[in-house]
């Protein structure tokens, strides 16, 4: 699969991640795929239950796309993923076989306020 092709996929991925398509959303991993959740310790098995896992979730999802950088296998998404009006910046790292996704790692990281002691040297961007 062309790195342009995978750019494709990534942004059906993503836009029917944000308008709650969860075939589409899913349609880019394999049957076989691993979806893991380092901070909660949570790995997830194959598409099906990454699907049914992700449809359990009661809250109210919005997916931003920051920027989406990558080549060949390796594919990095930045995101914010707001829950129920609440930020989460998230980074999702794919692994592509045979043009799909075999292994998804995703973090989060709640927003935090900026620190004094470094103001004199920051932009502010929100």
């Amino acid at each position: 699969m062309e790195d342009q092709d995978v750019r494709r996929a990534l942004d059906r991925h993503w836009a029917a991640s944000d308008a709650g398509d969860l075939e589409a959303e899913h349609a880019i991993y394999r049957e076989d795929a691993v979806l893991d959740y380092p901070q909660s310790g949570e790995r997830i098995h194959g598409r099906r239950g990454i699907q049914s896992s992700r449809a359990a979730q009661p809250s109210q999802k919005r997916f931003t796309v920051r920027r989406i950088v990558g080549a060949g296998d390796l594919w990095v998404t930045e995101l914010v993923l707001t829950y129920d009006g609440r930020p989460s910046y998230t980074v999702s790292v794919m692994e592509f076989l045979d043009g799909q996704v075999a292994r998804e790692t995703q973090y989060f990281g709640d927003p935090f306020e900026p620190g004094a002691s470094r103001a004199q040297w920051v932009e502010l961007t929100r």
